[in-house]
């Protein structure tokens, strides 16, 4: 039986609440105030966010240290080299430190040549649209110009559910106790859901979906049914869901 929205209500209120985003990667764009910090931070930690969750604290934590207060800053004013040299030993599962450094310069180019990862994304963003699919496309494709990352932004031809960067979008568009809201531009109605195999699990517990894939078809149709209980906020719950499913709640 699928959830009603009276259920969704009642599990959003119980979880989604600041004392319960520990341990999330999302705990790391709390640490700064500046919204050129949070995205940048949102970014970092969102793309690292596959595999042992105790090691991804590790990891964003290793990547950030020499950042300080203001990793935007840093990122803009320190050169490749530097940066390639100062990420020599790090590894995160499949992700080398000269991938990561990729990655980073990947950010500080986006930096240099927009001014931020928002008016990236604005710059392929239709809101003619009805999610967020195509312009996440197209975000990646030009943040990965000049060089690609592919354990932390993959190829768009894949199709996969690009699950990381959909996080990175939720809590960059979202605003409430666990999303700080940094963007502006882009509104929660166009989200897709950030799908793993839990909010797969999940989903198809409550009889959402039937598919066994953690495709972006998955992702769109999981998505689908959020809209029709809350249109102008579909990934309300994703948080409220997954954190009651990791603690052992009835879902």
């Amino acid at each position: 039986m699928k959830p009603t929205r009276a259920f969704l209500e009642k599990t959003y209120r119980e979880m989604n609440r600041p004392e319960f985003i520990h341990p999330d990667p999302l705990e790391f764009v709390w640490r700064y105030g500046a919204a050129a910090d949070r995205e940048v931070v949102g970014l970092i930690a969102a793309c690292l966010a596959y595999g042992n969750v105790t090691q991804i604290l590790k990891s964003v934590d290793k990547v950030l240290a020499p950042m300080g207060q203001a990793p935007a800053a840093w990122l803009k004013t320190t050169p490749p080299a530097e940066i390639r040299k100062g990420l020599g030993k790090f590894k995160h599962r499949f992700t080398t430190g000269a991938e990561m450094a990729v990655f980073l310069l990947n950010i500080k180019r986006a930096l240099e040549k927009y001014g931020s990862l928002e008016k990236l994304f604005l710059a392929g963003y239709d809101k003619s649209e009805p999610t967020v699919e195509n312009s996440l496309y197209r975000f990646i494709d030009a943040f990965n110009a000049q060089a690609c990352a592919p354990t932390l932004t993959p190829c768009t031809e894949l199709k996969s559910s690009f699950k990381r960067v959909n996080l990175f979008l939720r809590w960059m568009v979202r605003k409430d106790a666990v999303d700080p809201g940094v963007w502006a531009g882009v509104p929660p109605s166009k989200l897709i859901i950030p799908l793993d195999t839990h909010m797969r699990q999940v989903s198809m517990g409550m009889g959402i979906t039937k598919r066994k894939d953690t495709s972006m078809k998955t992702a769109v149709e999981i998505t689908a049914f959020f809209s029709g209980v809350m249109p102008s906020d579909p990934v309300k719950y994703d948080f409220a869901l997954t954190r009651a499913g990791i603690r052992g709640n009835n879902t």
